[in-house]
């Protein structure tokens, strides 16, 4: 059966490469006709079409009667000959449109069709090609090619089962097949026609050919060493390598598929030879010759797919032999890597696509319509390349420093050389924008990984006698790692700066990025996990220096863009960088209270630098250091610690932990109040309010429990001083907005008047009331726990109703003046308690006849004080709460008083409430008619309530 397969394959080569003979030659007879025709119709081409040639080509058939057809073209090929006859794919493209001719016959001028115009037409879209063209053109050429590879296996597996020749006679044989298919495929290529070439670039015949030959070949090299032991390992591996590059080679003439198959088998030959003492640099050095063959050739053809298989094809290298050594030498693993980078850098793309990619603008054409995109940055050319390059080079970096490697000393140097030179490929190289990118995600994994691991990894270093186990990272190394990366994206950063913040700003904008990110979490990373959180001069010095340095290249930046328009970005990213270096630097040289004032300061010092540089990013830096002296108070409230905290109510440490900041941004907030940003004016006005606010309340709050903040329970007197704040606080933010309207103070002034009413309804109302805490009043009536916690705070909503009036929305006036009434109605309700109860008001106690009927009188009179208020100011919301106060008043005599009163009280309940409604209704009554018998005043009494037609 296998001879019968075998003589059957070997038929269809045959046949295949007869079909592809006769075709060669029915092709050369179409072009040679072809040629003669095209001669002849560029010899009448007029420069210029008249009228009459217009309107000819209108009517013009679409294949010349004189065009030679021979009888066997097929269908798609005679599309394809009428189509070059007409002159539609190379002198004009589609016939003149309708709209032409119409003119051209009524005598009106035509536009002639430009240069550019023809170049463009003549580009039309391929034919769909047909189920034909694809049996016999393309699928009878692939076909052919298996056939021939396998008719030469299954004849040297027949000649091996029957035993006709021996090993070496079979080996030698099948080789002399391999190159004399290689050198058929060499003859057909001479032989071969462009159009042939063009139209079947992926099914050229002597690429086929050349592809079985070379397969043959390494088939041989192979089974001469691994099947039958006629050659050693040396000769094997030289005789593969060979073959591999042989075929590289051969893809310059026969294609990228050809190259592909190369690159396979280079990347094979290593695994198919074993050797009893494999080197680390034998492998990765042949891997790199391959490589750089590779590359050499997809630059000359100008291909993509074969070196980002390259490039892909040694990352599995790599990781499999740091896996299976133990311990694996880093050098060679190293060396491959950083010849990888420099291979996309220098070798392909290299230089041409950033050549390709440039675009100079056009003289008049605007600067900001020339620089390229940010979507042109993030797609570059050649991006499969770069990006293969870089992915390659973070999995063999990361693999190197893993805790699962082993390797002779802990790879700290070979790692940063890796990670150095990718990010040094992305600064120079506009095109490589993924390997900066990746570059720092890998500096920044690689560190804390060093940092985590430090003092805790260990290895057996065999230098040592006895071979004992030492420490693979100390804390010392790792922080000489960071520093070093840092350093060095430092300086990769200013370089791309440098190159391309004129013609490619967001390219610039990624480095500045990059170059003030990965310092500091560099920086951060190696303080954190391995420093000295009171003191680290090490870190504080070179934070304090990096800072300071991309302050430099802010001011540097700023200059060459004064030459130019341009980005503010890369320009706010390095300040911020500064910002978040020095910071650390404060953090690293300074402790406690030192350290929250600093930062406040160095925040004010940005906003100073406005005076000298109008950045537009230097008042944000404020921010910044508002965020993280926020930071701070919440990690530790007492700034200082509270074993350090003295007692001494308002001087200490919180007044200037708190203080200082707050000083610092409304002072921050006053000298940028003409500033062209308004988010930030709004957000440092924001931040001041608050800050102020909280100094305050924290301020209180240790005064009111003894010098502790956190231990103990909060109560009502406490609460209402904060109470009291947020009105003080809401009535000063309209003060400041009716001199400087701000929509931070209008929304900030509401904001903090709800806050606080939900607030009395959580603490003053149920949380704190003394009625069901059982907290005791005081023994001196009236200045008592309930003056400060409801009847203070009742009058502070009322007076800022009133103020409020007339300067925001009705609604939020309302519920101010509801507040206020809520809060008296409870300090007149608990008072009548405390005049029954004592100091002592908890609800355990129950009701007395007396406090039962009290709390109607007083609900009562409570209520016809605010009907005559209402009338008075003319606020309906005060009537409102009147009525609302009479009504409970009614419910509680006819609900409560009827059933727990008895006797003498219980009439002098009914008989006075109603005695009080009478005299309401009497009252509402001689309003009501007052208003209707009066005559229309020129002058109208204000409202508490009217519409805020005067809202800021």
């Amino acid at each position: 059966m296998l001879e019968v397969i075998a003589f059957v394959a070997f038929g269809l080569a045959l046949a295949a490469l007869l079909n592809g003979r006769k075709t060669a030659e029915r092709l050369d007879t179409e072009i040679a006709a072809l040629k003669e025709h095209l001669a002849q119709l560029e010899a009448l081409r007029p420069v210029v079409p008249s009228v009459n040639a217009v309107v000819e080509a209108a009517d013009r058939p679409e294949v010349p009667q004189s065009a030679p057809q021979p009888l066997d073209t097929p269908p798609f090929e005679r599309k394809r000959l009428a189509d070059i006859t007409t002159g539609d794919t190379i002198f004009g493209g589609p016939p003149p449109s309708q709209d032409a001719v119409e003119k051209a016959s009524r005598g009106e001028p035509v536009a002639a069709r430009s240069s550019a115009a023809t170049t463009i037409d003549a580009v039309v879209p391929r034919q769909k090609e047909s189920l034909e063209s694809r049996l016999g053109a393309r699928w009878a050429v692939w076909v052919g090619g298996i056939a021939l590879a396998l008719g030469g296996i299954f004849m040297v597996k027949y000649s091996i089962d029957a035993g006709l020749l021996s090993p070496a006679v079979r080996l030698f044989m099948a080789a002399i097949f391999g190159l004399v298919l290689m050198a058929i495929g060499e003859f057909i290529r001479r032989r071969a026609v462009p159009l042939v070439a063009d139209a079947f670039q992926n099914a050229m015949i002597p690429g086929i050919l050349t592809a079985a030959g070379a397969v043959t070949l390494f088939g041989v090299c192979y089974a001469a060493h691994g099947v039958y032991g006629f050659i050693g390992p040396v000769t094997a591996f030289a005789l593969l390598a060979l073959v591999s590059l042989a075929t590289v080679a051969l893809s310059l003439l026969h294609g990228q598929a050809l190259a592909g198959l190369g690159l396979l088998a280079s990347l094979v030959t290593p695994a198919l030879v074993s050797s009893e003492s494999p080197s680390p640099w034998s492998l990765f050095g042949f891997l790199g010759i391959a490589w750089i063959a590779t590359l050499l050739a997809a630059r000359i053809r100008r291909w993509t797919v074969v070196p980002s298989m390259a490039n892909i094809g040694l990352s599995p290298w790599t990781l499999a032999y740091i896996a299976s050594s133990t311990p694996f030498e880093t050098r060679p693993v190293t060396l491959i890597m950083l010849v990888m980078i420099a291979g996309i850098g220098l070798i392909w793309p290299g230089r041409l696509a950033g050549i390709i990619d440039s675009e100079p603008a056009e003289a008049d054409q605007p600067l900001a319509t020339a620089l390229p995109s940010w979507e042109r940055t993030m797609t570059p050319p050649f991006v499969a390349i770069t990006a293969t390059a870089g992915i390659s080079a973070l999995l063999t970096a990361l693999a190197m420093i893993s805790p699962l490697a082993t390797a002779s000393g802990y790879p700290i140097i070979e790692f940063c050389l890796i990670v150095t030179a990718l990010a040094a490929l992305g600064a120079v190289r506009g095109y490589a924008v993924y390997p900066a990118i990746l570059s720092a995600l890998v500096a920044v994994i690689g560190v804390w990984s060093m940092t985590a691991l430090s003092g805790l990894l260990t290895f057996i270093d065999p230098t040592i006698p006895g071979h004992i186990a030492t420490l693979a990272v100390s804390g010392h190394t790792a922080m000489l790692a960071s520093v070093g990366l840092s350093c060095g994206f430092i300086a990769l950063g200013a370089l791309a700066i440098h190159l391309h913040g004129r013609e490619r700003p967001p390219l610039a904008t990624i480095w500045a990025a990059i170059t003030a990110v990965v310092p500091i979490a560099l920086i951060g990373m190696s303080l954190l996990m391995t420093g000295n959180l009171t003191f680290d001069l090490p870190h504080g010095l070179f934070a304090l220096a990096a800072g300071v340095s991309l302050l430099g290249l802010a001011e540097w930046f700023s200059r060459k863009r004064a030459q130019g328009k341009g980005f503010d970005l890369p320009q706010a990213f390095l300040i911020a960088g500064s910002l978040g270096l020095i910071v650390i630097s404060l953090h690293a040289l300074t402790d406690g209270l030192a350290t929250t004032i600093l930062i406040a300061l160095l925040g004010a010092a940005y906003v100073a630098a406005t005076r000298l540089r109008s950045w537009p990013a230097l008042p944000w830096m404020m921010v910044g250091a508002a965020v993280a002296v926020l930071a701070r108070i919440a990690w530790e409230p007492t700034i200082v610690g509270p074993l350090h905290l003295g007692k001494t109510p308002v001087f200490n440490a919180l007044l200037a932990g708190y203080g200082i900041p707050a000083l610092l941004l409304v002072l921050s907030a006053f000298e940028l109040r003409r500033w062209p940003d308004l988010r930030v004016r709004n957000l440092l006005q924001a931040l001041a309010s608050l800050f102020v606010l909280l100094t305050v309340a924290i301020l209180v709050r240790h005064a009111m429990n003894g010098g502790v903040l956190d231990s103990a329970v909060p109560t009502l007197g406490e609460q209402s001083i904060y109470t009291l704040l947020a009105v003080g606080g809401s009535a000063i933010m309209m003060t400041l907005d009716r001199k400087s309207p701000s929509p931070v103070f209008r929304y900030g002034s509401m904001a903090i008047g709800v806050l606080s009413i939900l607030s009395i309804l959580g603490a003053h109302l149920i949380g704190l009331n003394p009625y069901f805490s059982g907290e005791l009043l005081g023994s001196v009536p009236f200045f008592d726990l309930l003056l400060i916690g409801y009847l203070l705070p009742g009058l502070g909503y009322a007076g800022l109703a009133w103020y409020a009036r007339g300067k925001r929305p009705v609604p939020y006036v309302t519920v101010l003046a509801v507040a206020a009434a809520v809060l008296v109605f409870a300090w007149a309700t608990l008072s009548v308690r405390r005049f029954w109860q004592g100091q002592n008001i908890a609800d355990w106690k129950g009701f007395l006849q007396g406090e039962t009927y009290t709390y109607s009188v007083v609900w009562l009179l409570l209520g016809v004080l605010l009907l005559v208020l209402g009338s008075r100011f003319n606020a309906k919301s005060i009537r409102i709460a009147s009525a609302v106060l009479v009504f409970v008043a009614v419910l509680k005599v006819f609900l409560i008083d009827m059933a727990n009163l008895e006797g003498f009280l219980r009439a002098l309940s009914f008989i006075g409430l109603g005695a009080v409604l009478i005299g309401i209704g009497l009252f509402y009554q001689k309003i009501l008619s007052g208003k209707a018998g009066a005559e229309p005043q020129l002058e109208t009494p204000v409202d508490i309530d009217a519409q805020p037609g005067q809202v800021n």
